[in-house]
């Protein structure tokens, strides 16, 4: 079974950068479409960012776009964030997620992380 573990998050300043790092194991990692994920407190979960199977497509929702990049090694099984000019709006739980196959921006992911926490502060 896949299992996913985030690391990088932490307490940072507005327009400070940090480095979500999500490693995968249990299973063939070029094999699986990957996503990023955060939840604020009070609200819902919500898309932040995915990436194909060997990194070539990526999509990410425009409250990220331009500040944000995802990107994969799949010779270290491992998921990247990088996050630039972070904002308070920024701060939540991050969540990586994983689903099998070629599926391009996945709406369903088959298995998650437990979560980093990154807060922001003004």
């Amino acid at each position: 079974q896949v299992q996913l573990v985030e690391s990088g998050g932490g307490l940072v300043q507005a327009g400070d950068s940090l480095r979500l790092s999500c490693a995968f194991s249990g299973r063939t990692f070029s094999n699986y479409a990957m996503g990023w994920f955060r939840q604020a407190p009070g609200k819902e979960r919500e898309f932040v960012a995915s990436i194909s199977l060997r990194g070539r497509t990526t999509f990410y929702a425009d409250s990220v776009k331009g500040r944000f990049t995802i990107s994969r090694d799949n010779a270290k099984n491992t998921m990247y964030l990088e996050m630039n000019r972070l904002k308070p709006e920024d701060t939540a739980v991050y969540y990586c997620a994983a689903r099998a196959g070629a599926v391009v921006n996945p709406t369903r992911y088959d298995s998650w992380g437990q979560g980093t926490q990154v807060t922001v502060s003004s």
